[in-house]
């Protein structure tokens, strides 16, 4: 399965959240930390669904692009 990741760059790190799953966010003091603290977030609130409700979350089709302003 996959799921989207947002991950935003502050002063103090990185901040990633999955916008399927409410709630569902860390941080790391690097990108490739707060990929690994997603992955493991992720997981955990998986399991915390049936079949049923994990395939309405993850079957939403998150797209992200760029507008000129």
């Amino acid at each position: 399965m996959k799921t989207s990741v947002i991950v935003e760059k502050d002063e103090e790190g990185y901040f990633a959240y999955c916008p399927q799953l409410k709630g569902c966010h860390t941080q790391g003091e690097t990108l490739e930390e707060a990929l690994q603290n997603i992955r493991e977030c992720v997981d955990l609130y998986l399991e915390t669904l049936d079949a049923e409700e994990k395939q309405a979350l993850l079957s939403k089709e998150i797209l992200s692009t760029f507008i000129e302003v």
